[in-house]
C-alpha cells in the first residue's frame, strides 16, 4: 500500500502552493501549520541542503468534523493528525508534486470502524482537492 495520495501539475510552485491552499479550503479543510523545509534547511544547514530539497512546504491541513469523528473513535488518532500535505519543485523540475497522506493509513493502525469512516470522507476529500489542481479556472 502507497502512503500517499499525489498529483503532478504544470504550475510554477508559488502558484501551486496557493491552489493547493484553496483546493483544501474548498474541501473543508484548514491549514494549522506551514513548515517551510527550505528555509529551515537553509538556516540550519546551509544553502547546499537548501538547495538540494528545492521548493518544499508542508502544510498541516484539518478538517474540524473529521478530526472531532477520528479523536472520538479513538484518541490516539490525534498522533496521525493533522493530515500531511507537501508541495515539492526542486530546481530543475518544470512541474510541482502535491501529496498528502492516504487517509486509509489510519484504517490500517486502528479496527474502530468509525475510523474507517472518518479516512474514508478523509480520502475522497483529498482526492478531490488535488483533482481540482489539474483543472483550469474559467
Amino acid at each position: 500500500m502507497t502512503y500517499t495520495l499525489a498529483t503532478t501539475v504544470s504550475l510554477p510552485w508559488a502558484e501551486a502552493l496557493e491552489r493547493t491552499r484553496e483546493a483544501l479550503a474548498a474541501q473543508g479543510f484548514g491549514i494549522l501549520t506551514e513548515i517551510n523545509v527550505r528555509s529551515t534547511f537553509e538556516a540550519k544547514l546551509g544553502a547546499e541542503a537548501a538547495d538540494a530539497v528545492g521548493d518544499y512546504v508542508i502544510l498541516g491541513a484539518c478538517n474540524p468534523a473529521l478530526a472531532s469523528r477520528a479523536l472520538a473513535a479513538e484518541p490516539e488518532m490525534g498522533a496521525l493528525l493533522p493530515c500531511n500535505v507537501v508541495v515539492r519543485r526542486n530546481s530543475a523540475a518544470d512541474s510541482t508534486t502535491v501529496e498528502a497522506i492516504d487517509p486509509q493509513t489510519m484504517v490500517q493502525l486502528s479496527s474502530a470502524p468509525s475510523v474507517k469512516e472518518v479516512a474514508d470522507d478523509a480520502g475522497t476529500r483529498l482526492r478531490k482537492a488535488l483533482a481540482s489542481l489539474g483543472q483550469t479556472e474559467g
